[in-house]
């Protein structure tokens, strides 16, 4: 049984338990009351009763129901009566009874039910059930992706990007300040196990309860797709307790021109310039920069640079440094690299035992790139951008 199942009985479960009377109703009258204000909120909206159709929308079709419910049943129209300054309970302006074979089989057992003579909270509860199972059909319902392909790298680069820590996972709750519950195009999520693309995001539009809404289309990570409302995608992420939001690459500011009282010092962006006599290294020399980050000095770092391969064996130069305040250096030392690997230098230094090596630090870019991609980190812009090797620039991203 899955969660949304032990959800619907914990719900059917309550419906059974004994009340206390409140304000001289029953339980059963209160709830009959609250379901037709929902309706008349609806026509005031709208200037009409709730309709059925397909191209209904979900609570608009729930409503319908509901009414029908109501309009039929002799004891909830004597007691909706007095409120009803609409006159939605007229049975001469009730629309014509949805056919058997249109119906799911939850409808049509609220239909049996009453023609049975069942009691109205039954159908009542049937009914709101049937809403909750559509809301949730709408998040299984997926089928084949069929331009996955295009997707794919954007699913695999997620995946490199959380194992290196670029990007981390946060629980998708209300009222988390800028991690608040808010869905967007271009976002990542965790869902019944599966990473969730927000590939587009269609018109917005107003709900009947007030709120705005619009249409999805999400790509899965098992190459499926689903078209869902952006309210039903973040009711399915708070029932998942597993489910989760994948953050951007940067989440807030990286930098701060001066440290701050209870500022934090990180540690220090390093551009380095080699001195070595390798052939590669001498025609490249004003563009070959390595790019890291470091926690300690990096004068001290680079004290021993002819001993370390990954100075090239060789001698290195200060070109220039960054410092940090409050930031988690590899993640961010994984994002440059990430942005200039079209640029990365591929060489095979022999160290001092003659073992072969690859650095992996340098990269063939002009300084006043390095100086440019710093200043879209401070901004948090940076994972718009990539380097683009043929015009010597930070490009952006194609979508």
């Amino acid at each position: 049984m899955s969660d949304l199942d032990l959800d619907e009985l914990r719900a059917e479960l309550a419906d059974f338990a004994q009340r206390e009377k409140k304000g001289g109703r029953t339980p059963r009258e209160e709830r009959i009351i609250a379901g037709f204000e929902d309706i008349q909120r609806f026509a005031d909206e709208h200037g009409r009763a709730p309709q059925h159709g397909e191209d209904r929308d979900i609570f608009e079709r729930l409503y319908a129901v509901r009414l029908d419910r109501l309009r039929k049943l002799e004891e909830c129209r004597a007691l909706l009566s007095p409120i009803d300054h609409q006159g939605l309970l007229d049975l001469a302006h009730s629309d014509l009874p949805v056919p058997a074979e249109e119906m799911d089989a939850d409808a049509l057992m609220a239909e049996l039910a009453g023609a049975a003579g069942g009691g109205e909270i039954t159908e009542l509860r049937h009914v709101r059930s049937t809403a909750e199972k559509r809301a949730a059909e709408e998040i299984a319902n997926r089928e084949p992706c069929p331009d996955f392909e295009r997707f794919k790298p954007l699913f695999e680069q997620v995946r490199l990007d959380l194992d290196q820590n670029v990007r981390t996972t946060r629980p998708f709750v209300k009222d988390a300040g800028f991690m608040k519950a808010e869905i967007s195009q271009g976002q990542f999520f965790i869902l019944g196990g599966q990473v969730a693309y927000v590939a587009e995001v269609g018109e917005t539009f107003r709900a009947p309860n007030g709120e705005s809404d619009a249409r999805l289309r999400v790509v899965y990570s098992n190459g499926t797709e689903s078209n869902l409302l952006l309210r039903s995608l973040q009711r399915a992420l708070y029932k998942d307790e597993a489910g989760r939001r994948i953050t951007d690459h940067v989440a807030g500011p990286l930098f701060a021109k001066e440290s701050e009282e209870g500022d934090l010092v990180s540690g220090t962006i390093y551009v380095l310039r080699s001195k070595s006599d390798h052939p590669m290294v001498v025609a490249n020399r004003d563009v070959l920069h390595k790019i890291g980050v470091t926690g300690g000095d990096v004068a001290r770092r680079i004290a021993n640079a002819k001993l370390d391969p990954t100075f090239l064996m060789a001698d290195a130069e200060i070109v220039a440094t960054y410092t940090l305040y409050n930031i988690n250096r590899a993640r961010l030392e994984n994002l440059i690299h990430r942005v200039f690997e079209p640029a990365r230098l591929h060489i095979e230094i022999k160290d001092r035992f003659g073992s072969p090596v690859v650095p992996r630090e340098w990269f063939l870019v002009p300084r006043f790139v390095v100086d440019d991609a710093v200043e879209k980190i401070k901004n948090g812009t940076i994972t718009e951008y990539v380097y683009d090797p043929n015009t010597a620039t930070l490009a952006q991203r194609p979508n």
